[in-house]
């Protein structure tokens, strides 16, 4: 059984034959349904010059969730510190804060959120790639203009985004809550975990420590039907495999035609097997092992389907089988 909340990472792909305007309207509907299954918090991801995925800021899709939902908290998961000013990101966050008060999270993270080297130069006026001294500089400065420059009043609630144990590192030494991209790096988390329960130092934002994991989440009724939605994100990773981002966000059907050379399969399969892939029985299972294996106060799930419909009915699945459980017990 599951016994701590259960949140959403909405990575807003585009679908092939459709247009990104799309995409961004089912960003609302899909807000709505979140916040009517229960979930706790969604939160929003940068990516950049990728057909896949729509380059859609994440304080955007905050401020246009937030006022489409009521209770749902709402965020970036992650805003990507290297390509923003730390003092406009806290002018952002600061003001939806004020806005939406005790509802505004800001997830902070480092990537460039592209493959491509010069979008990532030009996102940061030609600079190059941030060192980590550079990078723990803006983190440190968004707290600071956060409560010493913005001070409208609520302020949002800031999370370090991390995959690896020197993002740990950081957000223990800044005393932040840490959410962990277990859905991109799953080898990294559990010595990410202890690094950071180990060297965590409280802070005015974080007394002791707290941890969130993100793990890429796909239920329907059979485990063909899973596999079969999960079919157009394989498809993208193979290509990341490559080093390429230009590949589409396939259909399910192109997806199923699509030839995956042995050690993409391989990979793909490895990768599978580290994240919450099956029926409402093997998912809620895999979130519960997850759960005790790394002390999460928090899940976070990320179901990169091809259709809305599909996509909502798997958090769906996965919420009455809990209640279900809740009921036997």
């Amino acid at each position: 059984m599951i016994d701590i909340p259960l949140s959403a990472l909405e990575v807003a792909m585009v679908q092939t034959g459709t247009r990104a305007l799309e995409t961004l309207r089912d960003t609302a509907a899909f807000a709505q349904e979140m916040e009517r299954l229960g979930y706790h918090r969604i939160w929003y991801a940068e990516h950049h010059h990728s057909p896949a995925i729509g380059a859609f800021p994440p304080v955007v899709l905050t401020a246009h969730a937030a006022a489409s939902t009521s209770v749902i908290r709402l965020g970036s998961g992650g805003v990507l510190a290297p390509n923003h000013a730390p003092l406009a990101l806290a002018e952002q966050f600061g003001t939806l804060a004020a806005l939406h008060e005790d509802r505004v999270d800001l997830g902070i993270g480092r990537g460039p959120g592209t493959f491509d080297e010069g979008i990532a130069r030009a996102l940061r006026r030609g600079a190059g790639p941030t060192t980590d001294e550079e990078y723990r500089g803006d983190v440190a400065a968004i707290l600071s203009f956060l409560v010493d420059e913005v001070a409208l009043g609520p302020l949002p609630e800031p999370w370090l985004l991390a995959s690896s144990t020197a993002g740990a590192g950081l957000a223990a030494e800044l005393g932040l809550p840490i959410a962990l991209a277990h859905h991109i790096r799953p080898e990294n988390t559990l010595t990410a975990v202890e690094r950071y329960r180990a060297a965590f130092t409280p802070s005015r934002w974080c007394a002791e420590p707290r941890v969130l994991v993100c793990v890429e989440t796909v239920c329907a009724e059979t485990e063909g039907e899973a596999a079969r939605l999960l079919g157009p994100m394989e498809v993208v990773k193979a290509g990341l495999l490559k080093g390429r981002s230009d590949f589409p966000f396939p259909t399910p059907e192109e997806a199923a035609a699509h030839s995956f050379a042995p050690e993409e399969r391989r990979a793909l399969d490895g990768f599978r097997a580290q994240q919450a892939v099956g029926t409402p029985e093997a998912v809620v299972e895999r979130l519960a092992r997850l759960a005790e294996e790394t002390g999460a106060d928090e899940l976070m799930l990320t179901t990169p389907v091809y259709d809305l419909r599909d996509r909502v009915r798997s958090y769906a699945l996965i919420r009455r089988h809990l209640g279900a459980a809740s009921a036997r017990e």
